[in-house]
């Protein structure tokens, strides 16, 4: 077959699977069939299967950088919960992640927030944590330590959620993000060791990620 797959057991989200056989007999597969009408879905895989994988898959990353995280928490006087949530929300512990627009390492630094916290190497976890809760500390100031709004921020920026009346911009990625953050926050502050409002089940079962390395 022409068409190769990649799985992945630490999906980062759910992976619609779509298909479709050319005039040469070659088999197309892709996750992002991106308004081709000749792709037909042919695989589903659960949202809830992929959230407890990717939990397991990061669990031994999230204790790597306990140390580092607990560090930044006490010279920043943030809490370590807080982020924990953010790197869960942000990256899910890879360091090594870059985003479409350009946010870099575990809390997603875009590179001006980066330069402006001294962030050396955003790919550095200790760089990155540093400057991500430097960035943290600073809009808990800026926010009178309203936490949502704090969040709200680290998403959308501040003049965002100061446009916004000192409300959460009405962005459909930050709507959904402060409350997924919140959710990590209560989770790690609860001391918590799966992923929050999933119910467990053996990562076994959880269908894997594919992803398209074929041509649409």
């Amino acid at each position: 077959m022409a068409a190769a797959l990649l799985l992945l057991c630490g999906g980062t989200a759910e992976a619609d699977i779509y298909a479709y056989t050319d005039s040469s007999g070659v088999v197309h597969l892709t996750n992002v069939p991106a308004g081709n009408d000749r792709y037909r879905m042919v695989m589903r895989t659960p949202k809830m299967a992929v959230a407890v994988a990717r939990a397991d898959f990061n669990r031994a990353a999230r204790r790597r950088y306990q140390g580092l995280i607990h560090a930044a928490a006490s010279r920043y006087q943030v809490s370590s919960a807080l982020i924990n949530a953010v790197i869960s929300a942000e990256s899910g512990y890879n360091a090594g992640a870059v985003s479409p627009k350009g946010a870099v390492g575990l809390m997603q630094l875009i590179p001006a927030t980066a330069l402006r916290f001294g962030v050396a190497n955003a790919f550095s976890p200790t760089d990155n944590i540093n400057g991500g809760t430097a960035y943290l500390a600073h809009l808990l100031r800026v926010f009178s330590g309203d936490l949502k709004l704090a969040i709200a921020a680290y998403n959308a920026g501040s003049n965002a959620v100061i446009q916004a009346g000192y409300h959460i911009p009405p962005f459909a990625e930050t709507q959904a993000y402060v409350p997924r953050v919140l959710a990590y926050y209560q989770h790690y502050l609860n001391g918590g060791g799966t992923v929050p409002g999933v119910n467990q089940q053996p990562v076994a079962n959880a269908a894997p990620q594919l992803i398209q390395v074929s041509n649409p």
